[in-house]
């Protein structure tokens, strides 16, 4: 399985970015996608997920209304549109995948199976 993670960059505060993760190795109708952040001196923290099969969203109280997680099942990939991006936004970004995880444990960053290789986003204020 891999998951190649792109798209972060540097932007002001204010502005935009998408993030995606394409994904190969295997179907992933059974998973749950991720993506997970960290920062600097801290750990590293659920910001969106979705079901593959389903398409149920779940995001983090800091970016719920201004992530959006999707997912495009031709091109095996799920994407993170980040919109009115702050800098305590700045961090590396990981997409994740977790087989079968349940919907109380899916925040769980040790929940999931597989990562990729990260991709920075950084916010200037």
């Amino acid at each position: 399985v891999q998951l190649q993670a792109s798209g972060g960059g540097l932007v002001q505060a204010g502005g935009s970015l998408r993030l995606s993760c394409a994904a190969s190795g295997r179907t992933f109708s059974s998973y749950v996608m991720g993506w997970f952040r960290q920062a600097p001196g801290k750990e590293r923290e659920f910001v969106a997920a979705i079901r593959w099969s389903a398409g149920n969203t779940y995001y983090a109280d800091s970016v719920k209304g201004r992530f959006t997680i999707s997912r495009d099942n031709a091109k095996n990939t799920v994407y993170l549109q980040m919109n009115s991006l702050k800098p305590e936004d700045t961090a590396v970004y990981y997409c994740a995948a977790g087989f079968g995880v349940i919907t109380g444990r899916l925040r769980i960053a040790h929940e999931y199976d597989y990562w990729g290789q990260g991709t920075q986003v950084t916010v200037s204020s």
